[in-house]
């Protein structure tokens, strides 16, 4: 069902009433007359759902229809589209975003963890509807990269899309730098602001940044979905001590989602990086993101601003809704469901930047000896090794801290040098291991 053109209200129904949902609807409640102005068709909420009815969000809903079942706001004959921002990727989220696409009803949702999870299904279900699927708040928050990749990109090749997606992370990296503490000590001040949920796993893992990662993944290169299927590391084991030497050597460490079109199909990686102190992705402190999109012929294409929050992320629900109420209808994926090209995980590869390894050396004669001898059977080259000996780190079970920083090598000749390290008893810790971009 194509929505006509006319000047009739496009009645709007909102299932989540949580920070974004409750945000979104005061926006449509008190700015009703400036989005109609801005879109060919007036824009006003009809209809609501949330758990309870009672709780006071910060906004009139005395004029608005309740349904205690999402579902069922799908269905609702006065209601001409769906925004979903319940989140989850199964559950109450899947169930209206089917419920609405069945029915004909375009979808507008912030909810990554569904898209990556059922993004080709959902969007199969759109083209069989013949309906509009939306999601530019389902990354980066506020910042439009969605739309970038899907209006401003095509025609161009995309070689790589990488940026910092999660601003939790940003926000205990930025302050264990600045501040020299350590992340157990942010990561509680943070679900103390309430820049970290109670159970801060799905952020602090890298997950959610997967998630977004993979929706930026198809949209750049014209493949499938695959957000299983990817290397996924988390900042939990970064300490203040790699914070400083980042800083000695010049670079400083954020959490990046990286995709790459190699010879031999996509990389997909999470992980902590270090990155050059003039590095634009680098600038990106607190609870910011940014997105890098590097074409053939604009070259690098940087996006950066807030990555969560309410008015950010209902900001770019708005932007989605003022393209429908524009008559604007552009395909989930930016290409058609059937013409997506299976995902294609590429071979590990040499790392263009070397990496920077830290190791907790047991001290006794020959350890340095037989580490460097491992890193050289498997063809890694050194660039430095630093021994930071700790004065009162002494007697005969102590250890000292190294730190190698390796030449370009494969990822692979890295991790089988490591563990061979540890088999051979020469540390008493679990490598810290972080790529280094040039």
């Amino acid at each position: 069902m194509t929505l006509p053109s006319s000047d009739s209200p496009l009645r709007v129904g909102v299932a989540g009433l949580g920070t974004v949902g409750a945000a979104l609807a005061r926006l449509l409640l008190t700015r009703a007359q400036e989005l109609s102005a801005e879109g060919a068709r007036p824009l006003r909420l009809t209809a609501v759902s949330a758990r309870d009815a009672s709780k006071d969000r910060g906004f009139d809903a005395s004029g608005l229809t309740f349904h205690a079942n999402a579902a069922d706001l799908a269905r609702d004959p006065n209601v001409d589209l769906v925004v979903e921002l319940i989140g989850g990727e199964d559950g109450a989220a899947k169930s209206v975003v089917e419920a609405a696409l069945e029915t004909g009803k375009p979808v507008i949702t912030a909810n990554k963890a569904l898209l990556a999870a059922h993004g080709l299904q959902l969007a199969a279900l759109a083209e069989k509807s013949s309906v509009p699927l939306l999601f530019e708040a389902a990354v980066a928050g506020g910042i439009p990269a969605i739309r970038a990749l899907r209006d401003a990109v095509p025609g161009q090749k995309v070689t790589r899309v990488s940026g910092i997606l999660n601003g939790t992370c940003n926000y205990i990296l930025t302050r264990m730098e600045n501040e020299g503490i350590a992340f157990d000590d942010v990561l509680a001040d943070a679900q103390r602001l309430g820049y970290a949920e109670a159970d801060p796993t799905f952020d602090v893992d890298g997950f959610d940044t997967a998630h977004k990662l993979a929706i930026l993944t198809s949209l750049a290169f014209g493949t499938e979905i695959e957000a299983s299927d990817m290397y996924v590391e988390g900042i939990r084991a970064i300490t203040p001590d790699d914070m400083a030497a980042a800083a000695e050597l010049g670079y400083r460490i954020k959490l990046l989602g990286v995709a790459q079109l190699t010879d031999t199909g996509i990389e997909q990686r999470v992980h902590p990086t270090m990155l050059p102190l003039d590095s634009t992705l680098a600038q990106i402190n607190g609870v910011l993101n940014a997105v890098a999109i590097d074409t053939d012929l604009l070259g690098e294409i940087v996006l950066s601003g807030p990555g969560a929050g309410g008015d950010a992320t209902a900001a770019s629900v708005l932007a989605d809704l003022q393209d429908l109420a524009r008559g604007l209808e552009p395909k989930p994926l930016r290409l058609p469901r059937g013409t997506l090209r299976p995902y294609q995980k590429a071979r590990m590869r040499a790392h263009e930047g070397g990496y920077y390894v830290r190791l907790s050396v047991v001290d006794k004669p020959g350890a340095f000896a037989a580490i460097a001898q491992r890193m050289a059977e498997h063809g890694i080259s050194l660039q430095s090794i630093v021994q930071r000996r700790k004065p009162t780190d002494t007697g005969p079970h102590s250890h000292q801290p190294v730190i190698i920083i390796t030449h370009e090598t494969m990822e692979l000749s890295v991790r089988e040098a490591m563990d061979a390290i540890v088999a051979d008893g020469h540390v008493n810790a679990a490598p810290q291991i972080i790529r280094i971009e040039r």
